[in-house]
């Protein structure tokens, strides 16, 4: 069994919040995480998974079949199929306010799911659940094998990598056919693979809604509507650029990544390891791997950006408390990576005394030039992240 870091935090929140919201793609565990915390919950827990028939139909008198479990703790499943629960809650709450009535868990963002518009400020705590980062899984496999595969359970513990394949194919099929379609896309299964690959195509670089509406036949607004049903999905991600006062003609688009490096590849058609070496996406992918662990890893202070001007000064990662930069990262796939003038000039911009480059290695860690770092993707993780 592979323990997850969010079990700690949740067990905070439990003792706290009446409403554990625990949100995640389909297929990361939040049901599994849920299970194993049960037994420690000081209340008798009641479940209901509203893929089941028979617990959806008994939503339909969700006031009364709640309103009786009001010294339980009541665990709804996928509750984006009933969207109307969430304005249900709130009353239910203040009528018994106190610690764990009830622990929510979705496959969606609130943002995309229609008829959610209740809010729940102070009643509810949100928490993310993403696929195993590298500090999970470390211990069980390479970070070779967690870069290619990606962090699914299903995928990162497969007992090959065929069979890590053939479950990541039936993911993507099961979003594009049943899954985007319930959230209401809008778009059509053949419609959304589509889509789904250019953004694979697109991984890290600037999104261009227009070329993207072009290629698929659709209009500007219509492909962004789509692109944000992928983001509420938590199957891609858009990082923002940093914007500050300095007089600097910067870079306003957003970048796209794929959130798993498993999925990344399987919408590429990269059969193995030794051909992402020798793709033209191997950088690509390894910022989108990088990435996703620095989020996983992330202390709750910390905002990411990247920053990028029309004169060429560029990193890819900027740290921020607040408005002020505190560090920044270039992501190199290459164990002597050289120091870009663009890079110099964004810490002269910034005036950031933390640089690092990330590099795909276990145990580097090594000063390149003043005030800039080379290291491992490990030792940034475990060392120096912790610290900014």
């Amino acid at each position: 069994m592979i323990l997850r870091t969010a079990g700690k935090e949740i067990k905070i929140l439990l003792k706290q919040f009446p409403v554990i919201v625990l949100l995640g793609p389909r297929q990361v565990g939040k049901t599994t995480l849920v299970a194993e915390l049960v037994p420690e919950i000081e209340k008798d827990a009641v479940w209901f998974d509203l893929e089941k028939p028979s617990d959806y139909d008994k939503m339909n008198n969700a006031e009364l079949v709640l309103g009786n479990l009001r010294d339980k703790c009541v665990i709804i499943d996928e509750i984006q199929l009933r969207p109307e629960l969430f304005s249900l809650l709130r009353p239910l709450v203040d009528a018994k306010r106190e610690p764990c009535r009830f622990i929510i868990l979705g496959s969606a963002k609130p943002s995309i799911v229609k008829g959610v518009s209740e809010s729940h400020a102070g009643r509810a705590a949100y928490h993310q659940l993403m696929p195993f980062s590298l500090p999970e899984v470390q211990k069980k496999i390479s970070m070779e094998k967690h870069h290619f595969v990606g962090g699914f359970p299903d995928s990162a513990l497969a007992g090959s990598d065929n069979a890590s394949k053939k479950w990541l194919d039936n993911f993507i099929r099961s979003y594009t056919e049943i899954d985007l379609q319930k959230l209401g896309i809008g778009a059509s299964p053949v419609m959304s693979r589509r889509l789904w690959e250019m953004l694979a195509w697109q991984n890290g670089n600037l999104v261009n809604y227009s070329a993207l509406g072009n290629s698929l036949g659709i209009s500007y607004n219509t492909v962004k509507g789509y692109v944000d049903y992928f983001e509420g999905a938590f199957l891609i991600s858009r990082l923002l650029p940093f914007h500050n006062n300095i007089k600097k003609r910067l870079v306003k688009s957003p970048k796209i990544y794929i959130n798993d490096t498993g999925i990344l590849h399987r919408l590429l058609r990269i059969q193995d390891f030794y051909q992402l070496q020798g793709s033209p996406m191997m950088g690509a992918s390894w910022e989108a791997y990088v990435l996703a662990q620095v989020r996983a890893s992330l202390p709750s202070d910390i905002d990411l950006y990247f920053y990028r001007t029309h004169a060429g000064a560029e990193v890819d990662l900027v740290f921020t408390k607040g408005l002020k930069p505190i560090a920044t990262a270039e992501i190199k796939y290459s164990l002597s990576p050289e120091i870009t003038k663009g890079m110099l000039s964004v810490i002269d911009d910034l005036k950031t005394s933390d640089n690092f480059v990330i590099i795909p290695s276990q145990d580097d860690d090594y000063p390149i030039k003043k005030n800039i770092v080379g290291c491992g993707l490990s030792i940034f993780l475990e060392k120096y992240l912790p610290e900014l």
